[in-house]
């Protein structure tokens, strides 16, 4: 008996099948594609008018009736919501626009495609509008006609002791040309709602709580106002720390720390003139028991205030605590009551006399000749110091050169010196042959002080 093959029968039938079905699909597709040359594919939107299945001749009325009641939405930043109304900006349908170049060259067998993805489309001259009456609508919005809040970065406040960071401010601020531009090609896209906030219609702060920059500003702020700085004024002293350093403090608009260099000067200058004592007026007692005030003079203490001020700022920038004393252009002996203390030359301009005491002893007295006054050359008042001394010296000036053996100068070149010129010393000579204002002395008086007086002391000159 011939054997016969039943499965040949049936695998070619259901090959016929397949054939079929994907004939059929093949001409399904076919059909549809044919639709699509002439209609719009699915989520096809022109200019902000969904046109999705829309047929190629119909398009044009479907965007002219979308133009009769378009309206702009604008979301500004505090909820308020404004409207452009287009017939209020002459907004129409441009019949000489260039639609028709959307569709030249799509492949109608693509339609699928538009199934997974948004068919957008944005025609320059769909849309036009009556500019004039557009900028006229834009300047009359409230959010450019109300009270204006500027932005504000983060900012930092020293409470008790550290910085706090305070949040930005955003403000209310519009770019009016980043609006203009914004509500001007919504309008030409058709797009029916704009929000302010999002398209960055508003001046925004450029630092906020987010910005990497705020932890390293804090840090900054924080080191500086760390430091304490305490300057000793003999038994007197001045604390500066973060309570005064804070109010020099500020930040700018980049976020970097800035110390106020003027208001820095200004402190040390103001300990400057309540400790500096180079000239003040000093109660001083006479050899004859006599008080009288002693004004004027280079002796006393002077702050540098240049040097001192530099230091302070570099001092603050490292944040240092410690004691010290300021640094000075000239020191006295003394920082208290009596600055002179008992190592002194005092010279009365009155009585033509002069006397040298060192740690309180009477070293040596005698009788001189000061400058002339009725020549203009009285010898200076105040309290000075002797600058140095030396042995042999030759003084000129106008019409002068004076050979001496003891130069003790403590003004420029006044100074006081032995005068072998001289015969008679005290009373009233100096107002007839007075010397140009140095101290005349006899060579005894003046080789005794040379000997036991040492750079730096005090020298008194007054009048009673």
């Amino acid at each position: 008996m011939k054997n016969v093959d039943i499965k040949k029968p049936f695998k070619s039938k259901g090959t016929g099948n397949i054939i079929i079905f994907i004939a059929s699909i093949l001409l399904i597709y076919l059909l549809i594609s044919l639709y699509f040359s002439k209609h719009s594919f699915f989520n096809t939107v022109i200019n902000g008018v969904d046109v999705s299945l829309k047929a190629h001749e119909d398009i044009e009325d479907i965007i002219r009736n979308y133009v009769k009641d378009y309206r702009l939405q604008l979301v500004e930043r505090n909820g308020e919501i404004e409207e452009i109304i287009g017939r209020d900006i002459g907004m129409e349908y441009n019949e000489k626009n260039s639609i028709d170049k959307v569709y030249p060259g799509r492949n109608s067998f693509k339609w699928i495609i538009s199934l997974l993805k948004d068919q957008k489309y944005y025609v320059e001259d769909l849309f036009v509008y009556n500019k004039d009456n557009l900028e006229n609508k834009i300047n009359g919005l409230n959010c450019l006609n109300t009270d204006i809040i500027e932005p504000q970065n983060v900012s930092f406040k020293y409470i008790n002791g550290s910085y706090k960071v305070i949040e930005e401010v955003y403000g209310n601020k519009i770019i009016k040309d980043e609006l203009y531009e914004d509500i001007e090609m919504s309008i030409l896209k058709g797009v029916r709602k704009l929000d302010l906030n999002e398209n960055l219609c508003y001046e925004n702060p450029r630092y906020t709580l987010s910005s990497d920059k705020i932890l390293e500003t804090k840090n900054l702020l924080n080191e500086y106002v760390k430091a304490k700085i305490t300057y000793k004024f003999g038994s007197e002293k001045e604390i500066l720390d973060g309570n005064i350093i804070s109010e020099w403090l500020s930040v700018d608009k980049n976020l970097e720390t800035v110390i106020s260099e003027i208001a820095v000067m200004k402190y040390v200058k103001e300990l400057s003139k309540k400790y500096d004592t180079v000239g003040i007026a000093r109660n001083f007692k006479t050899s004859m028991g006599k008080i009288v005030v002693v004004s004027g003079g280079l002796y006393g203490w002077k702050i540098n205030r240049e040097a001192e001020t530099e230091a302070l700022l570099e001092n603050i920038k490292l944040g240092n605590v410690f004691e010290k004393e300021p640094i000075y252009t000239q020191k006295a002996l003394y920082r208290a009551e009596n600055e002179i203390g008992n190592t002194y030359v005092e010279v009365n301009i009155t009585r033509q006399h002069l006397w040298f005491y060192k740690n309180g002893k009477l070293i040596t007295q005698g009788s001189v000749v000061t400058g002339n006054p009725n020549r203009g050359r009285s010898t200076v008042l105040g309290t000075y110091m002797l600058n140095y001394k030396q042995k042999g010296a030759t003084l000129t000036g106008p019409g002068y050169e004076a050979p001496v053996t003891y130069w003790m100068p403590f003004f420029g070149n006044t100074g006081i010196h032995d005068a072998s010129w001289i015969y008679s010393f005290g009373g009233e000579i100096y107002k007839r042959r007075g010397s140009h204002g140095c101290i005349n002395a006899p060579i005894y008086l003046a080789k005794t002080i040379f000997d036991n007086i040492e750079e730096g002391t005090p020298i008194i000159c007054y009048e009673e």
